[in-house]
């Protein structure tokens, strides 16, 4: 899991809310995601998958290959700490693949928890969206005609 380092930021970071964060090179669980929001107080989760769809940007795609820099787990905590202390979340999961996978592959997962529905939702999108806007996380792309792209390179 994400542990922060020693002396690593922890912006709003509230340990028995955030039940799992992650970035693995073996398959990602729904099921785990989702038992590590479950709680008692919780009315709501919502519960986001991303996976390897066969096209993108007008072109049949092939396979997939995420990279991380080093300071992605660091970052992935610092904005799952940031959700939670923007929305009334219970419990919050995230986790992300790296490494190759396959068209219908499961690449990201992120899941969160909270009293009621709408605030469920709200803060799952703001997650997920944050999670792709400043994780740095890189996806090289193969498509069916040979050509190669990275996406979200800095």
């Amino acid at each position: 899991m994400c542990q922060p380092r020693p002396n690593e930021p922890t912006v709003g970071v509230v340990t028995d809310v955030i039940r799992l964060l992650d970035l693995r090179e073996t398959p990602l669980s729904v099921g785990e995601v989702y038992d590590a929001v479950q709680d008692p107080a919780v009315g709501g989760i919502a519960l986001f998958v991303g996976t390897v769809r066969d096209h993108d940007v007008g072109k049949g795609v092939t396979q997939l290959d995420y990279s991380s820099h080093p300071s992605a787990p660091v970052v992935l905590r610092e904005m799952a700490g940031e959700t939670v202390a923007k929305f009334h979340v219970v419990s919050l999961a995230a986790v992300h693949r790296v490494g190759a996978l396959a068209v219908g592959d499961i690449a990201v997962i992120v899941a969160v928890g909270c009293a009621h529905r709408s605030e469920a939702f709200a803060a799952s999108r703001h997650l997920i969206d944050e999670l792709k806007a400043r994780v740095p996380i890189w996806k090289h792309q193969s498509f069916t005609d040979g050509d190669e792209e990275w996406v979200g390179t800095p």
